[in-house]
């Protein structure tokens, strides 16, 4: 196997391990000695990729971000020029099935979140988003906004205040299914309360 491929596996399972060593014992438990045997590679081939548990982490949350913000980019690109019933429905499916397509990471990240400041990550992340949005909505025909990147903004914090609540709180089947329901109900009458009609 080549080397590039080796170490892209090797980063692979290290990052499974995080992800299993902070759901059994948390941020507080986790070591770097902990992922190394749990990932089946040696402790000097953990700091070959990451020299401390901190480097590590953000390595973990970076990545979880950057599929994130891929697939909600490329909702927008779909949805250009899209009414904003179907700008609703678009986004919030978009942003569940990201988020839910691995919940186990997803929930890791909170946990991380909680013990380290991951402001900046979360800032670039949230502006990404809300470029992507405003873009949108920039071209949603027959609709103006009177601030437009504010409304962007808040239209991603409550695509994502959502999801972390009920992940946090009550990650039942049963409010994941409600959330597909209702999440785009509620980001379609935020918008059409928020926007001005230009049809006479």
């Amino acid at each position: 196997m080549p080397k590039q491929a080796r170490s892209a596996v090797t980063i692979e399972a290290i990052h499974v391990a995080t992800i299993q060593v902070l759901l059994a014992g948390g941020v507080g438990r986790l070591t770097t000695t902990r992922v190394a045997e749990r990932a089946g590679v040696s402790v000097g081939t953990m700091y070959q990729y990451y020299p401390h548990k901190q480097a590590l982490l953000f390595a973990l949350v970076e990545r979880q971000f950057d599929l994130i913000e891929t697939a909600m980019r490329d909702a927008a690109a779909r949805l250009m020029g899209s009414n904003l019933e179907a700008i609703a429905e678009g986004l919030a499916t978009a942003w569940l099935d990201a988020k839910m397509a691995d919940m186990v990471a997803s929930r890791a990240i909170y946990g991380i979140a909680a013990e380290f400041d991951l402001s900046e990550l979360m800032s670039r992340a949230a502006h990404c988003m809300t470029q992507a949005i405003d873009a949108l909505l920039a071209q949603a025909p027959g609709v103006q906004f009177p601030d437009r990147s504010s409304v962007a903004f808040m239209l991603a914090a409550l695509l994502g205040g959502s999801v972390r609540v009920v992940m946090e709180a009550e990650p039942s089947e049963e409010n994941f299914a409600r959330l597909r329901r209702e999440l785009p109900q509620a980001c379609h009458a935020y918008l059409v309360a928020v926007s001005r009609s230009l049809v006479v």
